[in-house]
């Protein structure tokens, strides 16, 4: 098993990201780069190309995303908060179980108080989920954090620095890391191409 690993971690810096720390963290923030295979974000038959994912790094499929050792860096009782696209919700909890978490709930609901085209309806809202591995880590602050924030959507797959200071609130005290961070926030430390 330990080759394995090895070959994943090896995958991962392929696709052009670092080794990941040797620290254990009992709170695990990430932002996956999710795989549209390429498709860009849908303004209708004809319009203007409005980007996607793949214009902006290097997007990683869910099976090789799962293959990634991220129960390496986590103690044993440990949170994970994860940004999940609406197209992606399924792989997003098929990826927590496959870094070693049990499926808890949503965590934080955002709108981005700015519409996206969608295939279905108008895509205004992004879920963080949030999964466990052991037991919830103790010690814990703020129990009275809202689940709703409210932040104008700014650059593309950007999220609110509003969700990470809630999470301090209610675990003020505990090691963070946020995985594919793509800038380096106070009392956290940071992983991915961008840092």
């Amino acid at each position: 098993m330990p080759a394995q690993k090895t070959l994943q971690a090896k995958k991962a810096r392929a696709n052009g990201y670092p080794p990941f720390p040797k620290t254990k963290f009992d709170i695990i923030y990430a932002d996956p780069p999710w795989d549209y295979k390429g498709q860009l974000q849908h303004n209708g038959e004809g319009g203007r190309d409005t980007g996607g994912a793949i214009r902006h790094y290097p997007t990683v499929t869910t099976a090789e995303m799962s293959e990634w050792p991220v129960d390496k860096i986590c103690k044993d009782d440990c949170l994970l908060f994860m940004w999940a696209t609406s197209p992606h919700l399924d792989q997003a909890i098929d990826l927590g179980k496959a870094w070693g978490f049990d499926w808890a709930t949503v965590a934080f609901v955002w709108d981005k108080e700015r519409v996206n085209p969608g295939f279905y309806t108008m895509s205004q809202y992004e879920l963080c989920l949030v999964f466990k591995r052991g037991k919830i880590p103790a010690n814990r602050g703020a129990r009275n954090v809202r689940q709703s924030v409210s932040e104008l959507r700014t650059e593309h797959s950007a999220k609110p620095d509003e969700v990470r200071k809630r999470i301090d609130k209610m675990f003020p005290d505990h090691s963070k890391i946020e995985l594919f961070a793509r800038k380096k926030a106070r009392g956290w430390k940071s992983w991915g191409w961008e840092i």
